[in-house]
């Protein structure tokens, strides 16, 4: 019989100041691989657990360029190459037409780039989670609050990580199973 994989240990907190005082003491301690999981947001809590900037805004600048010059470039090849129309004498190359369809390429590329760049840099969707295993991580949503240190950590070890998380008021120190 093989045995199922420990994808780290989670502690519970009943209140975000213990939470915050345990993640600030684990980064302190050495431990990267950490995540916590709150009922609602937290902001200095990303900082505190050497959460990484993400890169959504460049997918997002990158993709409104790319919607501004594919606005741009669609009416100045229709307008010039495919279809022109000599109207009144015209140039056919009149940009100040052009502006307002680029500006509102540029905000659907953004915003779609933004919405498809944020869920895959996420990973998600993500309908399995190993934290999913804990039968008290469902309380997340209502009234408690989670630190996760992950067996992936190159300074995990199971029984000094358990001994580490009880020096501080937590509920509960768990298992995660993968």
């Amino acid at each position: 019989m093989t045995e199922t994989p420990l994808y780290g240990l989670m502690a519970e907190f009943d209140n975000p100041t213990e939470l915050m005082k345990a993640a600030r003491a684990t980064y302190a301690a050495g431990y990267r691989n950490i995540d916590a999981y709150t009922p609602y947001p937290i902001e200095e809590l990303a900082d505190v657990i050497g959460f990484e900037k993400t890169r959504v805004p460049l997918v997002c600048l990158l993709g409104g360029i790319l919607g501004g010059l594919s606005g741009y470039l669609l009416q100045y090849w229709i307008n010039n190459i495919s279809y022109p129309l000599n109207i009144g004498g015209r140039p056919s190359h009149s940009w100040p037409a052009f502006i307002i369809v680029t500006f509102e390429m540029t905000i659907l590329f953004g915003g779609l780039s933004a919405v498809i760049g944020m869920l895959g840099l996420n990973g998600l969707p993500a309908p399995y989670h190993p934290v999913f295993n804990n039968p008290r991580f469902s309380a997340v949503s209502r009234d408690r609050f989670f630190l996760c240190i992950e067996a992936a950590d190159p300074q995990f070890d199971p029984e000094s990580a358990r001994q580490f998380l009880s020096a501080f008021n937590t509920v509960d120190i768990a298992e995660v199973l993968e």
